[in-house]
């Protein structure tokens, strides 16, 4: 219990507030006064001002109006107003003094009441003109100095009382004094000191209960949210915090939601991709097996070459045949064999390199109809020799973005595989499909359908549909392979169709 947060929240706030109202008890009692005095000095500064143009060059003596506007001020402003003028007797020894209302022109003339006020004012105005000093040897105690007024702070022996004085000239040149009793300042000042602490007091308390009312309002939310993040560590996602609140608790909690769901859906995906990793796994006991069987095909592509190549060297070395015919004969099948071996060892390697990104893609500008006529040509004889018609739909030139040389590789495996799948009519026919952003090349060879089963197999290394003829016109099963790789690399669509008479392959590139 001692840890719990709505007791710290309670106990930190109403320590936080007593310690504000002490703060502000201190700073009461320390500044509170000068802060008055300062008040009071702008007050008097504002009431001299409007004394001065109230007054301007009127006739205080014979002027009941603006003697009553005087009076005003002085009750709006709770200060005493004394004015000593000589502008209102013709002989200037002779003094007017408002509020005593009368001309003297000496002391003998002014009732006792009277003459101990005049004497009064005239004393402190003589302390403050002519820097008498007091009688504790101190001068008054100067708070503004302008160049129309001074303003002193004054202690009054006779009564025991202090005053704040203006002293001053007003425009129209009447001497002018404005007094204020200091003591109901520090009265104000020991009143509202009371009065806050005893209200400051009173009101911590009733800040504390409320604070602890309060907090449980913050708290109570937050232990649910507690549970609710419990009940998600045990993988039970189905709770919700339903409250509809928008402050930073609400936020946390349709975060905590937000939270519940996403770890639901990510511990789904975590138990597909379980799933899909075992998949992988399977995939990798697959390409294990795939790899052994491409050693295997490997290995026996190479035995039957090798086989060959030793057996006619070995009836060389022996003179199995001494006619010079004989051994021509055993030296051109060493030659071939050797130049089979030779050609699927380059195809292994250049199909090794694309697989692996080792062969770089140098993407250049070229016509592909050109491309395709050049190979065509270059293999003319060979189609001759198998009596086959190579038929060249003829097109503009069509220029396209990718690896010349490899796409020359590609045109070359499909005619070639073409001519030696080619029966019947024995026709190649090449063909270009030009659409708005790609160009369609397609080499059709008249003959048997590849069965559907072995169609989705033959860009499979080393796979043969029919082995004994491949066999026969020298194949290795890599050059369909090659044609995935290059066009895979192109990121380019590529596949063989059968059709009626025969079978189409064709591949995809980009134009202009």
């Amino acid at each position: 219990m001692r840890h719990s947060l709505k007791i710290k929240i309670t106990l930190f706030l109403s320590f936080s507030m007593f310690l504000l109202v002490f703060l502000c008890w201190i700073a009461n009692d320390v500044f509170l006064t000068s802060f008055y005095e300062r008040s009071k000095v702008k007050s008097l500064s504002g009431v001299y001002s409007e004394l001065d143009e109230t007054i301007g060059d009127s006739d205080l003596l014979n002027n009941g109006d603006i003697t009553g506007k005087i009076e005003k001020i002085e009750n709006l402003s709770n200060v005493n107003i004394y004015i000593i003028s000589n502008r209102h007797s013709e002989n200037k020894d002779m003094y007017f003094v408002y509020p005593i209302s009368f001309a003297v022109a000496d002391y003998s003339t002014i009732s006792i009441f009277n003459y101990d006020r005049f004497g009064r004012i005239i004393s402190t105005l003589q302390k403050y003109i002519f820097g008498i000093k007091n009688k504790d040897g101190t001068l008054p105690e100067m708070l503004e100095n302008t160049e129309n007024f001074d303003v002193y702070k004054y202690f009054d022996d006779r009564i025991e009382a202090n005053f704040i004085d203006l002293v001053g000239y007003l425009s129209n040149k009447d001497l002018v004094m404005i007094r204020t009793s200091y003591s109901n300042i520090e009265e104000s000042a020991s009143i509202s000191n009371r009065f806050l602490a005893i209200s400051g007091a009173a009101l911590a308390i009733l800040a504390s209960v409320l604070m602890y009312i309060f907090s449980l309002s913050i708290v109570n939310p937050l232990l649910e949210l507690s549970e609710i993040s419990s009940e998600m560590s045990r993988l039970n996602f189905e709770r919700k915090y339903t409250k509809k609140r928008k402050d930073e608790i609400g936020i946390l909690g349709n975060s905590i939601n937000t939270l519940s769901g996403k770890l639901e859906t990510a511990i789904s995906d975590l138990k597909a991709a379980n799933i899909e990793l075992e998949k992988d796994i399977a995939r990798k006991t697959e390409i294990d097996g795939m790899r052994r069987e491409f050693l295997s095909n490997v290995s026996h592509e190479l035995k039957t070459p090798i086989a060959l190549i030793q057996g006619y060297a070995e009836g060389l070395a022996d003179n199995v045949n001494e006619d010079e015919e004989s051994r021509k004969f055993y030296c051109d099948v060493i030659v071939d064999e050797a130049q089979k071996m030779n050609n699927m060892v380059k195809k292994l390697l250049s199909l090794n390199e694309i697989e692996f990104g080792n062969a770089k893609i140098e993407l250049s500008r070229f016509d592909i109809v050109e491309l395709v006529r050049s190979v065509a040509n270059s293999i003319e004889v060979l189609a001759k020799q198998k009596e086959v018609s190579i038929v060249f739909n003829d097109s503009d030139p069509i220029f396209v973005w990718a690896d010349e040389y490899r796409i020359e590789e590609v045109v070359t495996n499909y005619l070639s595989n073409a001519l030696n799948h080619a029966e019947g009519p024995k026709v190649v026919d090449i063909s270009f499909k030009d659409t708005d952003s790609k160009v369609k090349v397609s080499v059709f060879n008249s003959g048997k359908p590849i069965p559907d089963e072995d169609l989705k197999h033959i860009w499979d290394k080393f796979y043969k549909v029919d082995k004994a003829r491949t066999r026969e016109y020298g194949g290795s099963g890599i050059g369909l392979s090659i044609v995935k790789a290059i066009m895979e690399s192109h990121n380019e669509e590529y596949g063989a169709q059968n059709h009626t008479s025969g079978v189409e392959f064709w591949f995809n590139l980009k134009k202009d």
